[in-house]
C-alpha cells in the first residue's frame, strides 16, 4: 500500500505523516502506536513497529497491557482519531529533481 500520488484521487492526504510515529485511537477501547509506512484512499493504514494498548490509553506512556505486534494493516473505518507523536511540517517537503 503505497501513498496515493495522483492529483485526481480522492481520500486522505497523509504524505506529510509518512515515516512519522503516530498514535491511532481505534473504535472500542484500543490504541495503537507505530510508524506510518503506507496508506490508501480508504485510509487503510500500514504501521511498522506497532504497539497495541487494549486499555485505550492515549497519554505518552502506554499501559502495562501494551503488546508489541510488529507491522500491521489497520482498516480505515476502524480509525477514530490519529495523532502525530513527531513534529510535522505544514507543507510536504519539496523534492529537488
Amino acid at each position: 500500500m503505497a501513498p496515493t500520488h495522483s492529483s485526481h484521487s480522492k481520500g486522505p492526504d497523509l504524505k506529510r505523516y509518512m515515516e512519522k510515529r503516530l498514535r491511532l485511537k481505534l473504535n472500542g477501547p484500543r490504541c495503537v502506536v507505530g510508524t506510518l509506512r503506507g496508506y490508501d484512499g480508504f485510509m487503510n493504514i500500514v504501521l511498522e513497529d506497532a504497539v497495541v494498548d487494549e486499555d485505550g490509553r492515549s497519554g505518552p506512556a502506554l499501559g502495562p497491557g501494551a503488546e508489541r505486534i510488529g507491522t500491521i494493516v489497520i482498516r480505515g473505518s476502524s480509525v477514530v482519531q490519529f495523532e502525530s507523536l513527531a513534529r510535522v511540517s505544514a507543507e510536504p517537503a519539496a523534492t529537488e529533481g
